[in-house]
């Protein structure tokens, strides 16, 4: 066939099934013809040892010229090694940002992450980014796609920046599963809301005024036994509020006094009791052929919900501002008045990285203070005392200076 231009392809003429005319010129260009009378530009090439037919568009809304020029592309593309029509094949099999959160919940998050962080993650796919993107396919969400969600979220900022690493994550996987192209995570260069995290640590008074609020709970029967004990024990162990929840007879071995771990956030770990919370254990008592130590209302189940009871109690105590949480950094910062430091509270609190323990370093600072003050005061009162001492003598050299010498008569 000679070189094929706008005139020579509206004078070929459909035949009874489909034909190829390929262009004399350029090799692998050519225009598909079907019976019905529909023209379609074509380029024929082999990628990666693989024979490929690529559609280049309808003729009519697509000139022959341009037909010819995209083919030209495509093979140099080609011929060079590299895969011209990736993005095309990706974007004609790409699921929509719905689809790829159900894959990533069953395939990633099931297997690598915690049941609490499932729930987390799941909540987020589900909640926030299933209305606003979920439709759209995953070669098609581009960074202003993710900064205008992130910035519709703006008025509940900590949970947009849970989202926003939601999404990061997905992308992610997008990418491992070759839904997408390498590097092309949209979360890139999208900022996060500033956090600011929240510190609060109960002073000694706040300590007795929760001690007695327990004890008067018990007392009245306000609430069950159960959720007395797991605050007492959150408080005496500075463990997370799940690893005391969840805790088994199994995992506590009151003779080396330690709780055995085979799951937290950070992994399997120990914790070390000191005799307080030993005491807490033991009088704690057993439920028949319930495993748990903070037992639930129902058979074989352990307390699901401190958070009603523990706002009940935290009012008696006048503590309203404080979160179950702040009873572990409450823990942290005792033990830093006493003198402990940020490696021995990493271990206590069962820390993987010396990032996490740092948040409590400004503590340490206190102690130290207070040795500088009393350092300085003593070289104060040194130089003071010096300073009078010098006087003295020259208030006594002075007066012997200024006594009249005896003359001897004439």
């Amino acid at each position: 066939m000679a070189k094929i231009t706008k005139r020579v392809v509206d004078q070929i003429e459909p035949g009874p099934v489909e034909t190829v005319h390929w262009d004399d010129e350029l090799r692998g260009f050519g225009v598909r013809v079907w019976p019905t009378g529909r023209k379609v530009y074509i380029v024929k090439c082999r990628i990666k040892g693989r024979q490929r037919r690529i559609t280049l568009g309808t003729h009519g809304p697509v000139t022959a010229e341009k037909a010819r020029i995209k083919a030209m592309g495509i093979l140099s593309e080609a011929k060079a090694g590299n895969d011209p029509v990736r993005e095309q094949d990706q974007a004609r099999v790409a699921p929509t940002v719905k689809g790829l959160g159900e894959r990533f919940l069953k395939e990633h998050v099931a297997i690598h992450c915690k049941p609490s962080t499932q729930a987390e993650y799941k909540r987020s796919v589900e909640l926030f980014i299933n209305p606003k993107i979920g439709t759209r396919k995953v070669t098609d969400i581009e960074r202003r796609d993710i900064a205008e969600l992130h910035q519709s979220l703006s008025h509940i900022p900590y949970q947009a920046n849970r989202t926003f690493g939601v999404l990061s994550k997905m992308f992610n996987c997008a990418e491992v599963w070759g839904l997408r192209l390498d590097g092309s995570n949209p979360c890139l260069h999208v900022k996060k809301y500033v956090e600011q995290k929240r510190e609060r640590f109960l002073s000694p008074e706040e300590f007795a005024a929760l001690g007695k609020a327990l004890r008067d709970t018990e007392q009245d029967q306000s609430e069950t036994q159960s959720a007395v004990d797991a605050i007492r024990l959150l408080l005496l162990t500075g463990c997370r509020l799940g690893e005391i929840m969840t805790l088994k007879w199994d995992h506590v071995d009151l003779k080396a006094q330690e709780l055995r771990l085979p799951d937290s956030k950070t992994g399997a770990k120990i914790v070390h009791l000191g005799k307080s919370a030993v005491k807490v254990l033991k009088g704690i008592k057993k439920v028949d052929e319930n495993p748990y130590v903070v037992t639930g209302r129902k058979e074989k189940s352990h307390l699901t919900d401190l958070q009603h009871p523990w706002r009940r109690i935290r009012a008696k105590a006048g503590l309203d501002d404080v979160r179950i949480h702040d009873l572990r950094h409450s823990y942290a910062s005792g033990a830093l008045a006493l003198g402990e430091g940020l490696p021995m509270i990493g271990k206590l609190l069962g820390h993987t990285q010396v990032q996490t323990t740092a948040r409590y370093a400004h503590l340490a600072d206190n102690p130290v203070k207070s040795a500088a003050d009393r350092v300085s005061e003593t070289i104060e009162k040194a130089m003071r005392k010096k300073v009078a001492r010098k006087a003295k003598a020259n208030q006594k050299s002075g007066s012997a200076a200024e006594k009249p010498i005896p003359i001897a008569a004439e």
